[in-house]
């Protein structure tokens, strides 16, 4: 499959195909220009505050392991080619390709909303999972600060939560990650999916590098907050030999366990990734393909129940093997304390009365 144009430097999709949804839809054309050329200007990113009625998003999907998340954003600035929520932006108009890397949503009211919702005197508090959609560290959040603000109120309300990035970023909140990890209300997950330098600037052109994340499980450990390291996602023919050294790398750094995730491909996500791998990876682009299918019966992707996340197959079955075998060789399997659920409470407002009992 040819490039449909010519990659943006920093940026992870190649092209930028109309939404599903849309009934017009976008044609590339050859204009002349070639790399010779002057480069024309870079993308830049555009943010839009979105106006949130509610902050807190629930699922009942079997093979996810909370009930309810919070994304404080809508688009990933990291650009990593292979996100499952790039379909999304489809649903605002906007394309999954480079759209949904360049023009981001944010939610200026998350703080208070969350704290609507939690004083409800119907809420009943389960694990809340920041970053279940797109990343809560977005290069913007260094200003905007809109993650740590959500983390502000859970503290106060000690409500339980987790949170996964792929962004050093989260390191300025360990003071609050921290404090409420030492009351069993909070965790962490770092994503590494390469120690390749150069395969993760192609594949996640603007997250932090893998020896940055590696410093964040550091510090992270450092202020008493558990961390678990994501392999994912598993890219067979691609990513799939780091496996045991991203872990042992993880575990050295001080991360209590691990998880993984073979490469999911629905919607646009598999013409935007294959277009992305011809580009980058031509040479291997054939192996990779027939191999993600071993793990897909034969498909670009599977959305069957308690098999999307892993595959099916021989492929699948070994890497299954290979990485339950390295958790066991570097202590990522260890027992994890759950949460404490006992602790929620409503804080008290100015002028509310006192209780006598």
């Amino acid at each position: 499959m040819p490039p449909a144009t010519l990659p943006i430097r920093g940026r992870g999709a190649v092209s930028n195909a109309s939404g599903r949804y849309e009934t017009d839809r976008r044609e590339v054309f050859d204009d002349g220009w070639t790399l010779e050329d002057p480069a024309p200007q870079q993308l830049t990113t555009v943010l839009m505050p979105e106006k949130a009625r509610t902050i807190l998003s629930r699922n009942d999907s079997p093979d996810i392991g909370f009930d309810r998340s919070i994304n404080p954003y809508r688009g990933c600035e990291h650009g990593c080619i292979y996100c499952y929520a790039r379909p999304a932006h489809a649903y605002v108009g906007l394309s999954p390709g480079l759209d949904f890397e360049s023009k981001l949503f944010f939610k200026p009211e998350a703080a208070k909303l969350l704290e609507k919702e939690l004083s409800k005197k119907s809420y009943t508090p389960e694990r809340i999972h920041i970053g279940g959609n797109t990343d809560p560290y977005q290069p913007a959040e260094r200003k905007l600060r809109i993650t740590r603000q959500v983390l502000e109120v859970l503290d106060c309300f000690n409500h339980p939560l987790s949170i996964i990035t792929k962004s050093a970023l989260i390191v300025r909140d360990a003071d609050i990650l921290g404090r409420m990890a030492a009351r069993k209300l909070a965790g962490a997950c770092i994503s590494i999916t390469s120690l390749d330098r150069k395969l993760a600037r192609t594949m996640e052109p603007r997250a932090a590098t893998p020896e940055k994340r590696l410093e964040a499980i550091r510090r992270l450990t450092e202020a008493g907050v558990p961390t678990t390291v994501g392999f994912a996602p598993v890219i067979p023919g691609l990513n799939d030999h780091e496996m045991e050294a991203v872990l042992e790398r993880a575990a050295e750094a001080g991360a209590v366990g691990a998880m993984y995730v073979t490469l999911r491909l629905p919607l646009e996500i598999k013409d935007l990734f294959k277009e992305w791998l011809h580009e980058s990876h031509p040479d291997r682009a054939a192996k990779v393909m027939s191999l993600i299918r071993q793990t897909r019966g034969g498909q670009d992707y599977d959305a069957q129940w308690g098999s999307r996340m892993v595959g099916t197959g021989p492929v699948a079955e070994l890497l299954n093997t290979r990485f339950h075998a390295a958790c066991r060789r570097y202590g990522l399997n260890r027992e994890r304390e759950g949460v404490d659920l006992t602790q929620f409470r409503v804080p008290p407002r100015a002028g509310d009365q006192l209780s006598l009992f």
